[in-house]
């Protein structure tokens, strides 16, 4: 006999709730409810995929029943609990033989829910077809339960057809229950080693390239240039635009009507694709949430003749935290531009809590300017990383302070501002928030910067760094002279690629969020010329980096709703939530008032974080004007159509057919009637969500001890004498006598046994 589960560890019945009864568990035709859900489900052959379209996990703690999952599946310990609350209702019913002949079976097919294959297993790529009401069964395994239990079927579903063919013949019931690839069904996906192996890991093709799927959550913009949150604990994203514009998202993922900041009559940039000016920077005061403190970056027009960045501070409107105050800009460092490209960009806050901007080298080709060019000088703010304290002022007048530990501030003819320099166009730069658990990387400063002919770079940023530029570019020599000067201890890049993989890096971010376990420690980043996503993974051992490509999963592989597999080419920035999730924005013409860019959100679709743990509760945003509900337009025009067909459809019979639903099989929760002794009983049905875990340990049953040990639920003699035939039968129709012997012992009607069911002429009962 081919059987998987082992009754060796649960076998100890779980307690009644509060009000005596059991929670009846709901079928997976349940998941049904949700039109959206099975219309954007696509074939989804070949990976792991749960009942509720999303990808498996590992449960937090320890499962008491279904514990060949407990490593790797679709149910924590909720789930856990309610499916061994179906078992010992089902053992209720056939008792101690029954337990002992069928126990096995039932507690398979029940623990299926919690496969990594759950989707496979209930034919739930099909969003059009329901889900089925069992799982997919192998036929021989098929076969030996119909043998010996095809009247437990009646306890597991109350589906018509499925007991009807139960009832007429064991090929007709298997049948049934046969998936058309039978190595998704149950035992046999269990054994194959092809579906088995890795699993939870991220998914590689066959050259090694992990395949993540993408969730489109704002479009219609143009040249979004950054994303980022306030922290201030309401999830808002802030979008800015290189036109000037900065939008407010909601967590719902819908836009307020107005920007939070406009200043697209100030802001200098045109529609010249490429145009690397505009607005391209934006960063909130660690303690806005208190003050109300923002900076932003810009490109402004002084004269025909002059051009420089200028960077401000700002503060919200007192009277709508969804808006800037325009009245309140004062600009706190102004800074030349002798050229029209590699403006820089970035600012943002360290751990320490001062202002690191990040400028370019002042444009042209090869950093022309002086001797050793602007870069390699460390008496221009050109070409560096600087520090700057905005919490105070100095003696000068500057609406700035110099912190007192800036490496060059006793260095004669050096700007004490200068952090690092040897830069040459560092576009986008962020802070590693550092391990979860360990905070191991924390406060890390990792940056994309832009090469000249040959090699892009990933730098993490060091005090008084010199990272090389032009003396060098990547790790090779662009300025033999200066290259060769000994002088020049130039920290190395982390990471460098040539042009023949990419020709204009997007600095990234290193994932830290909770939804996708597998990518913690990443540091995923992008090219904005040809559309390619890298990742670093650091050998902690050996302190070095490690290339990982990123692809877009298959079509199968990215087949859970909502997403995609594919993203606009140009690659413009990076992103990341409140809660630490990963994002990018890209679009497909990279001009300043195209209205293309589209952001994107990181899912891996090959482990996700267990139910529950990323919860986070935003604080409440006061809006005061109007929103606009996002709309997704990487949904194709016939998804499009369907989806509002089905949600017509749904509409109507939901106001036309409601009193029918109630009478047919759909339903799913039954009720139970009480008996004379005031005791309840349920139905057991099948499944897909979750009860209440009993009070104790997380993850463990705390059952009061049984009154008759070494025998499931204590069955009495009188039960054992009125199923002596089970076993010559193989469980069959003495189901109902023993449900009949059972219901008078207990001092209810046996019509309660099963009370929501009708009962039929035909052998078996349907729950109508």
């Amino acid at each position: 006999m081919t059987r998987t589960g082992d009754l060796s560890g649960p076998r100890v019945r779980p307690p009644r709730s509060s009000a005596g009864t059991l929670k009846p568990h709901v079928k997976p035709a349940c998941l049904l409810s949700s039109a959206l859900l099975l219309l954007m489900v696509a074939g989804a052959a070949g990976h792991p995929q749960c009942l509720d379209f999303r990808p498996p996990f590992k449960p937090p703690y320890h499962l008491e029943f279904c514990t060949e999952y407990e490593k790797f599946g679709c149910c924590d310990q909720k789930q856990d609990n309610g499916i061994a609350e179906s078992y010992w209702n089902i053992m209720d019913v056939i008792g101690l033989e029954g337990h002992d002949l069928c126990g096995g079976f039932v507690k398979d097919i029940l623990c299926q829910e919690c496969s990594p294959y759950a989707a496979h297993l209930f034919d739930a790529e099909d969003p059009y077809t329901p889900l089925r009401n069992l799982p997919g069964l192998c036929f021989n395994y098929c076969s030996e339960f119909h043998v010996k239990c095809h009247s437990v079927v009646s306890l597991l579903t109350d589906d018509q057809l499925l007991q009807e063919s139960c009832e007429k013949s064991r090929l007709e019931f298997c049948r049934r229950l046969d998936l058309p690839d039978q190595d998704y069904c149950f035992p046999n996906v269990l054994a194959n080693r092809d579906l088995t192996r890795n699993l939870g890991s991220v998914v590689e093709d066959s050259k090694g390239c992990i395949q993540l799927c993408l969730v489109e959550v704002a479009n219609g913009l143009r040249n979004p240039v950054l994303m980022l949150h306030a922290a201030d604990d309401t999830h808002r994203m802030f979008v800015a635009e290189q036109l000037g514009f900065v939008w407010v998202y909601l967590p719902d993922g819908s836009r307020l009507e107005e920007p939070f900041l406009d200043l697209s009559g100030i802001v200098y940039t045109t529609q010249w694709i490429g145009d690397e000016r505009g607005f391209l920077g934006l960063a909130f005061h660690p303690k806005y949430k208190y003050n109300g403190k923002f900076y932003i970056y810009y490109s402004i027009l002084v004269n025909e003749n002059t051009e420089m960045i200028r960077i401000s501070e700002m503060k919200v409107s007192p009277f709508d935290m969804n808006k800037a105050d325009p009245e309140s800009e004062r600009a706190i460092l102004e800074i030349e531009q002798p050229a029209a490209n590699h403006n820089g960009g970035q600012i943002l806050f360290g751990v320490d809590g001062y202002m690191y901007i990040f400028t370019g080298d002042g444009g042209k080709s090869g950093d022309p300017f002086g001797k050793f060019g602007n870069a390699q000088n460390k008496s221009t703010l050109l070409g560096k990383v600087l520090r700057i304290d905005v919490d105070g002022t100095s003696l000068d007048g500057k609406l700035y302070r110099i912190p007192d530990s800036n490496p060059f501030v006793h260095e004669r003819d050096a700007r004490p501002e200068v952090y690092a320099y040897g830069v040459r166009n560092m576009w986008r730069c962020s802070v590693d928030r550092g391990d979860p658990v360990t905070r191991k990387g924390r406060g890390r400063i990792f940056c994309g910067d832009v090469g000249q002919n040959r090699f892009e770079e990933v730098d993490i940023i060091e005090k008084g760094g010199n990272y090389g530029w032009r003396a060098k570019e990547g790790f090779e020599c662009f300025d033999v002279k200066l290259c060769q000067n000994s002088s020049l201890g130039d920290i190395l890049p982390i990471f460098a690629y040539s042009h023949l993989t990419g020709k204009s890096v997007t600095g990234g971010y290193v994932y830290r969020g909770c939804e996708n376990p597998n990518l913690n420690g990443y540091y995923i980043f992008g090219d904005f010329m040809n559309g390619r996503l890298m990742a670093l993974q650091e050998d902690k051992q050996n302190q070095v980096w490690k290339e990982r490509q990123i692809c877009m999963g298959e079509t199968a592989t990215c087949a859970f709703p909502r997403m995609i597999n594919h993203h606009h080419k140009f690659i413009i920035s990076f992103a990341e939530d409140e809660a630490g999730e990963l994002y990018f924005l890209a679009t497909s013409y990279p001009s300043s008032h195209s209205p293309f860019g589209t952001v994107y959100k990181f899912i891996d679709p090959s482990r996700r974080a267990p139910p529950g743990k990323c919860k986070h509760k935003p604080l409440p945003v006061k809006v005061k004007g109007k929103r606009v509900p996002f709309v997704p337009q990487a949904l194709s025009k016939s998804t499009k159509v369907k989806l509002a067909d089905l949600g017509t459809k749904v509409e109507s019979k939901s106001k036309t057919e409601i009193q029918q639903q109630k009478r047919q099989k759909t339903v799913c929760v039954t009720t139970a009637k009480k008996s004379k002794d005031k005791r309840k009983s349920t139905t057991t049905q099948r499944l897909v969500s979750s009860t209440v875990r009993p009070q104790g340990t997380p993850g463990f049953y705390h059952f009061p001890p049984s009154k008759t040990a070494g025998r499931p639920h204590g069955a009495s003699k009188k039960e054992k004498n009125a199923k002596d035939k089970i076993l010559k039968d193989g469980a069959g129709s003495n189901t109902k006598k023993l449900s009949k012997e059972k219901a008078k012992q207990k001092g209810r009607p046996s019509k309660d046994v099963r009370p929501t069911c009708e009962k039929k002429k035909a052998k078996s009962r349907v729950c109508q």
